[in-house]
């Protein structure tokens, strides 16, 4: 078992769908963790302050990442890393010594000084916190500042197993991340209470950060102090660095914003956000961050080779596939939300107020997954050719609409009981006095989908119309899936007649086979319409599980 395990660490996966099919399915285990993870934690707190206390303990240290750590990520030094590599091994190794030792002093000396300021921040950004609560969220804010320091570092050495292509090493981290976080609800809360998720937390960003550790050190890079670090080299760093930093600031800055708009409602609007945030990322993760992960290599490799055809080719292939399998996604998840929130977090302390909410909020998500899934493909394109400037000022620009949207639609809100009136009538929470809460998802959806706009007009202006084929994909799709979501809609209620739905079995048994009716019947349009990604799909599985053909990707490929 541990032999397979090193050889799949150690494995080069060159195939842009191989390598994209490894990291969506390591995605959905890391996604079904984090997924245990929200259902344990709802069941122990519910939408309480408590929980509240430990989302609200992310914001700084997940802004300090976004600031700081970012200078290290592999988006940025993939690209320069291979140049490196490909003039020497040494002159890579070299590179990767001085980037950790720069950019990683800084980051230590950040954290302390932040560490210091904490009291004063969480005193003047969450006023709403007092006394017990206060100092809870002063400890765990604290504590959760090592795990920008570790993730900082495993984003380094992860930018040496992606140019590798060892992307299983890649793919396994972040399920080792939620493990350290489980074990820190099951094991460290038990003795030494909510500061023990913290502790998860921090255990969680050790395991990630070893993974790439042990995989890159044994490829013969590891990471050692420089005492003569190239300027010429950091500098490069700073300049490619600092757009991606200030647009990741930016989005950090935005939510950093809602989270503060949802601390001013009532107790559990940060949880109700939060849960709502982390359902609506399982398909972003599993397809969008997938397949632009998986591109990314590839196209840098084709723009650094002035081999325009390709790189197109490769972001073409990439936006087709991520909008076939977002659509239906997209549809199954509002049309099933209640049926997803009661199943992965009606638990214990878990209410049926909190279901209802959280279901309303994760509809109110996903009308911008596809929208953020190809959004994440265009950012790595833009990067990918060396101009980080246009994603800094799309997504500066995205996160100003998020914020003001937020305040506004907060505003509109209370001063208009029609606008209440219409939002309760749609998602189904008239009764509900929280549902206030509702309107920060969908400042971050409108804001999104402007970031997705922009980035794919952008980049049209410079490399022209190869994105004709991206819209008989998108209306084949939609139209599938449309009515994909209707049928499963109608089993929702003929299931209800039949199904205990006031037990776990019967609820999950009506979200489970209406969503299969609804996804085979969008399948079988799609076969009807002769749909080319679906007869790519249905090849590809051919070959896979019976052999038909013998594939042998080139190194090139991705």
């Amino acid at each position: 078992m541990v032999k397979k395990l090193l050889t799949l660490l150690h494995r080069e996966w060159n195939s842009l769908h191989e390598a994209a099919f490894l990291l969506g399915i390591f995605a959905i285990l890391s996604q079904v963790l984090a997924l245990f993870r929200d259902r344990l934690l709802a069941h122990l707190f519910g939408t309480s302050q408590t929980l509240d206390i430990y989302y609200a303990a992310f914001r700084i240290p997940d802004f300090v990442f976004a600031g700081i750590a970012s200078f290290m990520s592999a988006l940025v030094l993939i690209p320069i890393l291979t140049k490196r590599a490909g003039e020497s091994d040494a002159q890579a190794q070299k590179f990767l010594n001085d980037t950790f030792t720069v950019f990683f002093s800084v980051l230590v000396a950040v954290s302390v000084g932040i560490f210091f300021a904490i009291p004063a921040l969480v005193h003047t950004l969450f006023p709403s916190f007092s006394g017990a609560t206060y100092d809870e969220l002063v400890l765990m804010s604290r504590l959760m500042l090592v795990s920008p320091i570790l993730l900082g570092l495993s984003n380094l050495l992860g930018s040496v197993t992606q140019m590798l292509h060892k992307f299983f090493a890649f793919a396994l981290a972040p399920v080792l991340y939620n493990v350290g976080i489980i074990m820190g609800a099951y094991f460290f809360y038990p003795a030494f209470g909510l500061v023990g998720l913290a502790w998860g937390v921090v255990l969680g960003a050790f395991f990630h950060f070893f993974v790439h550790f042990f995989v890159s050190s044994r490829n013969g890079f590891t990471l050692n102090v420089s005492f003569s670090p190239s300027l010429s080299d950091m500098w490069e760093v700073v300049q490619v660095s600092l757009p991606r930093t200030l647009g990741l600031s930016a989005n950090q800055i935005a939510l950093f914003a809602l989270i503060i708009f949802a601390a001013k409602l009532p107790n559990g609007s940060i949880t109700v956000f939060n849960f709502a945030f982390n359902l609506q990322s399982v398909p972003l993760a599993v397809i969008g961050v997938s397949y632009a992960t998986a591109a990314f290599p590839g196209i840098s490799k084709h723009f650094a080779d002035d081999d325009m055809q390709k790189f197109l080719e490769k972001i073409l292939s990439a936006a087709r596939h991520i909008i076939f399998w977002s659509l239906p996604v997209l549809v199954m998840m509002i049309v099933l939300r209640a049926q997803i929130v009661r199943t992965i977090l009606g638990s214990g302390s878990f209410d049926w107020t909190a279901t209802r909410l959280t279901a309303a909020a994760l509809a109110i998500f996903t009308v911008s997954v596809v929208a953020q899934s190809v959004g994440l493909l265009f950012v790595r394109g833009f990067y990918a050719t060396g101009n980080n400037t246009i994603p800094l000022v799309v997504n500066a620009l995205s996160a100003v609409v998020i914020v003001g949207a937020g305040y506004g639609f907060l505003a509109g809100y209370t001063h208009f009981p029609f606008f209440q009136d219409f939002v309760g009538a749609l998602l189904r929470v008239e009764d509900l006095a929280g549902a206030s809460v509702l309107m920060l998802p969908l400042a971050y959806s409108v804001g999104m989908l402007l970031n997705t706009v922009l980035l794919v007009y952008l980049f049209r202006q410079r490399f022209g119309h190869f994105l004709s084929p991206v819209k008989k994909t998108l209306m084949h799709g939609s139209f599938a899936a449309i009515i994909g979501g209707v049928v499963a809609y109608e089993f929702l209620e003929v299931l209800g007649l039949y199904l205990v739905m006031n037990s776990f079995l019967g609820v999950f048994l009506q979200g489970f086979v209406s969503g299969i009716v609804g996804l085979i019947t969008w399948w079988l349009i799609l076969e009807l319409m002769g749909n080319e990604e679906i007869r790519d799909v249905r090849t590809a599985l051919h070959r896979k599980f019976w052999k038909v053909g013998v594939v042998m990707p080139d190194k090139e490929q991705i």
